[in-house]
């Protein structure tokens, strides 16, 4: 894990190069993290991997977060891996709450990290986040006609009551 000194020094290479693409950064469950701008998503990313001396080039995990009622209300956390140095870092794109009926977009990793393919149509799947330029973006674990985004803070809890009867002599 880099050291807060590494972290902000990774920030300032990053902001040299793209002016006002790290919004903040720090450390949260002893992970380093960079919260980013998610108008330069492509560019932190393809930057963290490509650049010689940090080289970010697994994507061990992409997830999203629901912060409601707080403002930026999404967003999509990217967590990298250097192998050669076991060292991870955490980039999270901020996404505003686009508004009723609207939802939230960020641009796809796929290109720069395959295994987000799946990751992305889970967020997609849950959260209701479009990842402009995903190959697939369909439903990946909730069927086609679904209708919501289950892993919202503002879904309604509950449902119909589910009944079971392989036991109902015994408890009937």
């Amino acid at each position: 894990m880099p050291d807060a000194p590494g972290l902000e020094l990774i920030r300032g290479e990053i902001e040299a190069a793209y002016p006002g693409a790290v919004v903040d950064s720090g450390f949260a469950q002893e992970r380093a993290v960079l919260s980013i701008d998610p108008a330069h998503l492509l560019d932190v990313l393809r930057w963290l991997r490509g650049r010689p001396g940090h080289e970010y080039k697994f994507l061990s995990s992409l997830h999203a977060a629901d912060y409601l009622p707080a403002e930026p209300r999404f967003a999509v956390h990217y967590e990298l891996l250097n192998r050669d140095r076991v060292e991870r870092i955490r980039v999270k794109a901020l996404l505003a709450d686009p508004g009723e009926g609207a939802l939230p977009e960020l641009d796809s990793c796929v290109e720069l990290f395959p295994t987000a393919e799946f990751q992305e149509r889970e967020a997609f799947d849950f959260f209701g986040i479009v990842f402009r330029g995903h190959p697939d973006l369909t439903r990946i674990l909730l069927p086609e006609d679904y209708v919501g985004w289950p892993q919202r803070r503002d879904f309604p809890v509950g449902g119909e009551p589910v009944t079971f009867t392989y036991n109902e002599r015994n408890y009937g």
